[in-house]
């Protein structure tokens, strides 16, 4: 995908990463000479395909705890356990993992209570597929960066 990028697009990802998506589309057409509505077009699709952003509340800043399941999976179900848990209101993330051996779906969940965390534990555990469930906590946040940018465009 990277390499089907033009010259172009290349400029134009540079620039609205350097500016954080805060840069006009006037001045990204000013700076690659090209007319403002192909700026607009492919800067949509770029913003769609290639760049990461979104506003979204912070819940532990309300109270929520955030927990994350480890969750090792037999039968051959984990695509259909992760579709089934994205179902839940508490859960905002599902993802199949390689790495540990006992270990094929990641699940993050964001929790308000000890009630809610624990049947949503026991609900897991009882899921057809599920062979066990660890977890672990984040108690205190050290630091947060965004991505890398040092892909050379």
């Amino acid at each position: 995908m990277f390499s089907q990028l033009s010259d172009v697009d290349r400029k134009m990802l540079k620039l609205l990463l350097d500016s954080e998506g805060h840069i006009h589309s006037l001045d990204l057409s000013r700076e690659t000479g090209i007319p403002l509505s192909t700026v607009q077009r492919r800067r949509k699709r770029l913003e769609s395909e290639y760049l990461l952003r979104h506003y979204s509340l912070d819940p532990m800043k309300f109270g929520y705890r955030k927990i994350d399941l480890l969750i090792y999976t037999e039968g051959g179900g984990t695509m259909d356990i992760g579709k089934e848990l994205l179902k839940r209101e508490e859960v905002t993330y599902a993802a199949r993992t390689i790495g540990e051996h006992t270990i094929d779906l990641r699940v993050e969940v964001f929790v308000k209570d000890n009630g809610v965390w624990l049947n949503l534990l026991e609900d897991v555990k009882a899921m057809k597929g599920v062979r066990d469930v660890v977890w672990t906590e984040v108690v205190e946040t050290i630091g947060k960066k965004s991505p890398p940018n040092h892909i050379v465009l």
